[in-house]
């Protein structure tokens, strides 16, 4: 990556830190699909395990020697169906999923060897492929007369809706912002889903019919949760974790300081990276994937040091290994055990203290010895909560509970939700059978 001539004399926050070429490079495909041969070669590693670790270990359940076996023999479309009928995001998830962590973690290959089945890439390439082959296999049953309100139309929204809309039944799906795909299309970094597959994904996924999809509708000012019970069967909540926790230290009110999502969605959706300002000293501050994204495409937009600060030990940050590499090899820094202080600076940033962090039995610590980094943007990951949502909801200690009859609830909103794509399509997508089963009588 090659920052433009003037670029390491530009203060600021600013765009155009790069060659206009660079920024396609950048936020290209990251890790470019198998082709076929690869695809075959790469499905002839797996053993096709009876009682195969790598389901148990998949939150979808998605029968993963079954598709890898139909790749191996050469019908990548038996493939897609089989992945599909687990988890219909599947092409995102092949994109996003951690299955260093997961999947492929808990492969025989990966026990044994130290190198498991690339079950990721394969997903991708047997999802990929039937794509482009044309429309997506599934029908829908006989209407049943039944319409279900989905709230949020994200990962675990979309899987609901498309679920009930199998079974046959109607679905509205009432999106607060301007399009539908949730963190798919607005939360992830660019470079992971490029040439906008989320979005290509969602069109798919709706062409089984049975879906309204209506955007700019939020739950609590448009619509309340009460109006949705009377009007629908059913309601589904899938609407995520919109508020962000704050950092509680001075100056965090500054010029310059701001919540990481928000950078991410406005970079999803920029059409033009070079008109994308950036700071030439990031600090990001939180230890998950959010903070990753953010910190390696500051890093891919032109930013000459960015810097990532975790309040606890790299065996605690919850950005996988294989995240955490990838930053480092971007060339972003790791800082562990160190908390913010306070931002420093005259209406704008201009720096961040830190404190070494303890972390005992007795919980996190701030000790006297403190350190300082020069920012002039600093980005907050340090989660998301429910903060902002509509007071109509059912909550119970900040999660939202589906304990009332004819409301679910799934996602990251969901008590216990784990900020993966992957578990919420699980959720989504059980829900709908749940919703189905007692709507039916079945």
């Amino acid at each position: 990556m090659r920052p433009m001539t003037n670029s390491p004399l530009t203060p600021g926050i600013v765009p155009g830190r790069l060659p206009a070429a660079a920024y396609a490079s950048n936020f290209g495909d990251h890790e470019p699909a198998l082709d076929a041969h690869e695809a075959r070669v790469a499905a002839d590693r797996c053993y096709f395990c009876h009682d195969a670790p790598c389901i148990t270990a998949c939150p979808t359940d998605i029968d993963i020697p079954l598709f890898i076996r139909q790749i191996a023999t050469g019908t990548p479309e038996a493939a897609a169906q089989t992945i599909w009928s687990q988890n219909i995001l599947g092409g995102m998830c092949a994109r996003v999923c951690p299955t260093e962590t997961l999947c492929e973690q808990a492969c025989v290959r990966e026990t044994a060897e130290g190198k498991p089945v690339e079950i990721g890439r394969l997903q991708r390439f047997a999802t990929d492929h039937a794509m482009a082959k044309g429309k997506q296999p599934f029908k829908r049953a006989a209407r049943t007369g039944k319409r279900v309100a989905v709230v949020g139309a994200g990962p675990a929204g979309l899987a609901c809706a498309h679920r009930l809309a199998v079974h046959g039944h109607d679905v509205v799906v009432l999106e607060r912002r301007a399009k539908a795909g949730g963190l798919n299309e607005y939360g992830i970094a660019s470079y992971k889903a490029a040439g906008g597959f989320a979005a290509r994904e969602v069109e798919w996924l709706l062409e089984i019919g049975g879906i309204e999809v209506r955007t700019g509708v939020e739950l609590g000012r448009d619509v309340t949760l009460d109006q949705l019970k009377a009007e629908y069967d059913a309601v589904f909540l899938g609407i995520g974790l919109a508020g962000v926790n704050a950092l509680r230290a001075a100056g965090e009110e500054l010029e310059g300081v701001r919540n990481a999502v928000d950078f991410i969605a406005e970079l999803r959706q920029s059409t033009d990276l070079s008109k994308l300002p950036v700071g030439r000293d990031v600090v990001v501050i939180g230890g998950g994937m959010t903070a990753v994204d953010a910190a390696v495409q500051s890093k891919l937009l032109g930013a000459e040091n960015v810097t990532i600060v975790y309040r606890r030990g790299q065996d605690k940050m919850s950005a996988s290994g294989h995240e955490q590499d990838h930053a480092v090899q971007t060339g972003v820094r790791i800082i562990h055990n160190a908390a913010p202080v306070r931002v420093i600076g005259n209406g704008k940033a201009e720096a961040v203290e830190f404190a070494y962090t303890q972390d005992g039995p007795g919980g996190l610590k701030l000790s006297s010895e403190t350190f300082t980094l020069k920012a002039d943007q600093v980005f907050k990951a340090i989660g998301q909560t429910l903060a902002g949502q509509p007071k109509d909801l059912p909550v119970d200690g900040g999660k939202l509970a589906g304990a009332q009859a004819t409301v679910w609830v799934g996602g990251d909103c969901a008590a216990g939700g784990e900020d993966l794509t992957v578990t919420a399509v699980a959720e989504g997508r059980d829900a709908a059978e749940a919703i189905h089963a007692r709507l039916t009588g079945a």
